[in-house]
Parts: C-alpha cells; structure tokens; sequence
C-alpha cells in the first residue's frame, strides 16, 4: 500500500477524528505506512497556542463577530484579497517544519482534512518540488472559499449540493467526489439498540435521549433538562456532560420527583453507543457529530449553532429531514413532547437520519485513493 499522510489541524476536535477514521479505513484494506500529523505541531507554538485558542475564545465570546468574518470572507469580492492574505499569512509564519515532515516520512499521498496546509503544499507543488496526488476531505456540509483550492487531485464532501458549491467556485466536477465526510469505520457495523442499552446499564425498552452537553452554556444544559424532567412523560434522559463534573451534579440533582429517569456520564469513550442506544440526540452542530449521528440513522434535534459553519451544517440536517434545529432552548422540551405525542413524526425524521448517514465514507475515501494511485503507477 502507498505511504499515506494525513494532514489534520487541532482547532476543535473534527478534523482530527475525521484523519483517524481515514487511518483506519486505510489500514483496514492493507496495514502500512499511514502517518497522522497535527499541522499545528508543526508551527511555532505562539502560532499553535494562538491559532487553536482563537477560534475557540472568538466563538465562544463574539460569536457574532465570529459569524460575520466567516460569512462576508466566504462571498464578498471586497473581502477576497483579504481571504488570500489570511492565507499567504498562515503559510509564511507557520508550517516551518512541513518540509522536514515531506522529507522524513515521504509520503506517495496526501490527504488534508484542514485547510492550513494546503497553500503551502499547493505552491511546493506547482514549483515541482513534490510530485504526488494531493486530495481534500471537506469536514463540514457547505462549502466555504478557505477550502477551496483548483488544484488539488480530488475532493471529497458530503452531498452533492457541496460539489455544486464547488463547482460554481471553479472546480472540475471529475475531481469532486461525493462520499461523506470519514467516520469511524466500526460505525458501519451495525448495533442492536436493546444489546446496547444493556450493555451500558440503560433501560432495554421506552423512549431515550441523549443530551451532549460539551459546547452549550451550562445555564442552557440545566434548562433543558430541568424542563425534560418536569414532563409528565417516560422515558431516560441521558447526559454526556464530559468532564465537567459540576454540571453533572447539577443535573442529577434535578430529577427529585420526575417521571423521567435520568443518566449522567462524564467523559467516555462510547459516544456511538449512546448515539445506537437513543431514539434522539440532542447536540451541536459540529461537522463530525453530525456525520457520526446521521452515520447511525438516529434523528437530531440540533441547538446553540455556531454562526457560520455549525448554521450550515444544521441547515443540513433540516434539509435531509433527519432532525429539527430550535433556537431556543426552552423549546427543546417542547419538541421532545411533540415528538413523544407523535410517534410518526419521529419515525419519519428517524428515515431521514437513514438516508443521510453516510457510515462508510471513510472505507470509499480510502478505496477511491487507492484505486486511483494504482491507475496512475
């Protein structure tokens, strides 16, 4: 098998479980040289610490400001040389240590789930200095300009809305391949939800949701569940608050007289059990989570989007009728009773989730790859 390198960045954690899931689709087909680089590793750590922390602190506090950069840099012509200077930007105080990585490891390919370092590879490439195919994994379902780079090998999106995108940007559709963004190769395999559920110590019958509670405002995560609790309704609310032990406290201590039982998780390592064990899950909007949970054919109610990308990635969801977005979080528990009070509904956005989940994205990826390096040898 050819040497594969997988470029990924550390600015939230997607395009790093997006390289994983491709390490191992590669490594399924045949063991051999996969390497799995962090792009930001290779820059001064003022430029890793600052570009990392950035996006998170920007999003988090000027989430407004935060959607307007990211919005009028995708589509306004006054702002396209200020896009290609972000970029000239990044490359020249950044990847210092790239050559080292391409002379080391000698990759035959290489695979970019983050935009960083294509520019760079890119020039290296129109001047020569490298010869090898150059593909783009797309980890969010819209396209935006800082992905988009006419001449790469190949790209891979999510839908083929993305490659219409794409294409309107300038890019051969021969080179635009439409697979889904990569997951977890095991997440192909099926799972019996009752199996599941006895696995973890939930219970095997009656309605189930899952509130991952990481990026959403810990009043918001209390809210919604103390409003699940109060229903008069059945059921388990699960909450994977990941290590923030104080809200999962908190919201245990809501349950004193619910009908609802309640589960409280910290940080774990079975995030696609729990996605297999619901009838709904109730998330952000990251790229990958949503490609995890669609993957499994379960519905999404989506909240607390991040202007910009997560907006698009929840559009996206609506769309494919695999789930509702509500803005609101006091509305999340009104439509969880709506959706208990109409079972059909459910089963309809339950269909949806079916027809949008790509669970082998990753396995096609990686055969697409390979298939076209043999043909070129």
């Amino acid at each position: 098998m050819p040497r594969v390198l997988l470029l990924h960045a550390t600015v939230g954690t997607g395009h790093k479980t997006a390289a994983n899931a491709l390490r191992k689709a590669f490594e399924m087909r045949q063991p051999g040289d996969v390497g799995v680089v962090d792009t930001l590793d290779l820059t001064p750590s003022f430029f890793h610490k600052t570009y990392s922390r950035a996006y998170i602190d920007v999003t988090n506090n000027a989430p407004l400001a935060w959607g307007l950069f990211y919005k009028q840099t995708d589509r306004a012509p006054e702002l396209a040389e200020l896009t290609n200077n972000l970029r000239k930007l990044m490359e020249s105080v950044s990847l210092v240590d790239l050559e080292d990585l391409l002379e080391t490891f000698k990759p035959e390919i290489i695979i970019c789930t983050h935009f960083l370092p294509l520019n760079m590879l890119l020039r290296k490439k129109r001047k020569g200095d490298i010869r090898l195919p150059l593909y783009c994994v797309v980890t969010d379902h819209a396209v935006h300009t800082f992905w988009v780079y006419p001449d790469i090998d190949g790209y891979f999106v999510a839908s083929a809305m993305m490659r219409e995108q794409l294409v309107e940007r300038g890019i051969s559709s021969n080179i635009i391949h439409v697979t889904g963004i990569p997951v977890d190769p095991q997440i192909a395999t099926p799972k019996d939800k009752s199996a599941v559920r006895v696995q973890h110590d939930l219970p095997r019958e009656g309605f189930l949701i899952t509130l991952f509670a990481g990026g959403i405002q810990n009043e918001r995560v209390r809210g919604i569940a103390n409003s699940i609790l109060k229903s008069n309704h059945r059921g388990t609310l699960v909450l994977a608050a990941g290590r923030n032990e104080t809200l999962g406290d908190e919201v245990r201590n809501l349950q004193r007289g619910s009908t609802m039982d309640i589960r409280v998780y910290g940080y774990i390592n079975f995030v696609d059990d729990l996605v297999a064990a619901s009838d709904v899950v109730i998330t952000k909007a990251g790229g990958l989570i949503v490609s995890e949970i669609l993957a499994r054919g379960t519905p999404l109610i989506v909240i607390d989007p991040i202007l910009g990308h997560e907006e698009w990635n929840a559009d996206y969801v609506v769309c494919q009728g695999a789930g509702v977005q509500v803005r609101m979080s006091e509305s999340v528990p009104i439509l969880v009773d709506n959706l208990l009070r109409h079972p059909i509904w459910l089963d309809e956005l339950r269909k949806g989730a079916v027809a949008a989940g790509k669970p082998r994205a990753a396995q096609d990826i990686a055969g697409i790859v390979i298939q076209q390096f043999s043909g070129q040898r």
